[in-house]
């Protein structure tokens, strides 16, 4: 074990700054190995994501669903005389939900013996970290190894800085007190697909401005394309390959201008403007440069280890880089923790990570876009298998989406699975599985499958790739 383990030398063997689904993980894994462990958060247990980011945005996603299924129950033989969406109580639930999963991370710490403080964190020596609340030091402790899990967040862009009002981020919407008429998204990733499909359901005239050629910029070209048309359907607005420019705010709302290459600028105005581009790790003020870490464009760099250059420090999740997910950094804290004890895990391989967006339909994903695979030199072949067609999908009246599988023509081995649909977010776990275990797309074919089911569609999708 590292030198600097030796009992007693430090306060706790452990410190782990942050407590988001990588620093909690870290946390529990740590102190379940028999370490000494301590946590520093300044915000509530469960960090960004469970209070502010993946738990209750998919809350507010669940009341939109439902409130869009009850507005077409008469298609189902249900008739609701004039539904109407009480966003006040969409919110209040999502927070409910948010807080409950955060004392359930308060009570899994202290069963767990990890030592909860906070406060902000500053790493002031080689092995210490002083604990701040409101400016002024409420302590110190000493850890031979310390992770840093303390996430990322939007960049601030000139000219687009948040007023909590009228320029809003992510965490605004998740809380605004009255459906906008009309809402301005800036960035066609994720998160602004999902604020934007929420507004939408919820009856906002809803407008994306995308700079890349196509929405979801790193998923299948293909997938992008379908999910615009439904969207399109159901009246949002997109423009791809364009950029939001003059934009002013007033009391009335924001105006702007949407500039696309080769077109004439489109003037626009809405209630608000969500900015959701930009990423960067939350690094400012730890005292990470002068402890000996390297940043790179306002991320950590780490090994595949996700050690720092400071050999007694690791960074996992966000802060680290690279797919912003909350899986990602829980599976990086498995590694950070085992290299720590030295009992080594696989390092994360992004190729086998699933993405998720959970509008509707939804997109769920995990490997190579058929792109990406040629671009690394691999012969394809690839299978479709249209939702339109399964007897689940047609019961239930979601018929948007496919599956669409990606292998290597020469042995077969699954190099990326990519699905748009409703339920394609459950439905990830069995391409997850099978992009882990390098399936080949004989052994997806021959599974046998339920019937009626959608996972049909992901067998029928191999199937068509062996022709």
């Amino acid at each position: 074990m590292q030198e600097q383990m030796e009992q007693g030398a430090y306060d706790v063997d452990i410190a782990v700054i942050g407590s988001g689904p990588g620093g909690y993980e870290a946390a529990l894994k740590a102190a379940r190995s028999g370490m000494k462990v301590a946590l520093v958060e300044k915000g509530a247990p469960g960090g960004v994501c469970v209070n502010w980011g993946c738990i209750p945005t998919k809350a507010l996603l669940r009341s939109a669903a439902v409130f869009d299924d009850l507005s077409k129950g008469s298609l189902y033989g249900v008739v609701a005389q004039s539904p109407s969406f009480d966003l006040a109580q969409a919110v209040r639930r999502s927070r409910n939900v948010a807080q409950k999963l955060s004392k359930g991370i308060t009570f899994m710490l202290k069963k767990a013996g990890v030592e909860y403080l906070q406060g902000e964190a500053r790493i002031s020596g080689r092995h210490e970290i002083a604990v701040f609340r409101e400016g002024a030091e409420t302590g110190r402790i000493t850890a031979a190894s310390i992770i840093v899990a303390t996430g990322g967040r939007f960049r601030k862009l000139p000219g687009l800085e948040p007023d909590g009002r009228r320029i809003i981020t992510s965490r605004e919407a998740l809380a605004l007190k009255a459906v906008p008429a009309s809402m301005l998204v800036l960035g066609g990733g994720a998160i602004g697909v999902e604020i934007a499909w929420f507004y939408s359901r919820a009856g906002t005239k809803v407008t994306i401005v995308e700079m890349m050629p196509q929405l979801l910029p790193l998923e299948e070209s293909e997938i992008s394309e379908a999910l615009r048309r439904s969207f399109e359907k159901e009246g949002i607005v997109i423009h791809t390959s364009s950029k939001l420019e003059q934009v002013a705010s007033s009391e009335d709302g924001v105006g702007a201008v949407i500039v696309r290459e080769g077109a004439e600028p489109v003037p626009v105005s809405a209630e608000c403007l969500l900015v959701a581009v930009g990423v960067t790790g939350n690094t400012e003020g730890l005292g990470l440069e002068e402890a000996g870490v390297e940043l790179s464009r306002g991320f950590v760099v780490t090994d595949e280890q996700c050690r720092t250059a400071a050999g007694h420090i690791f960074a996992i999740g966000d802060v680290r880089g690279g797919m912003l997910l909350a899986h990602k950094a829980s599976a990086e804290a498995a590694v950070a923790v085992g290299a720590i004890t030295d009992k080594p895990v696989p390092p994360v391989d992004e190729t086998k990570i699933p993405r998720c967006v959970y509008a509707e339909p939804a997109v769920a994903s995990v490997g190579l876009t058929e792109e990406q695979a040629k671009a690394s030199g691999y012969r394809v072949m690839t299978g479709r298998s249209m939702f339109a067609a399964s007897g689940k999908a047609n019961a239930y009246g979601h018929l948007d989406g496919l599956v669409k599988l990606v292998f290597n023509a020469l042995d077969h081995r699954l190099l990326g699975a990519h699905i748009l649909g409703h339920g394609a977010v459950e439905l990830v776990g069995e391409i997850g599985l099978a992009r882990h275990l390098e399936a080949r797309a004989e052994d997806i074919a021959h599974a046998v499958h339920a019937h009626p089911t959608l996972s049909e569609t992901v067998r029928e999708a191999a199937e068509n790739a062996l022709g």
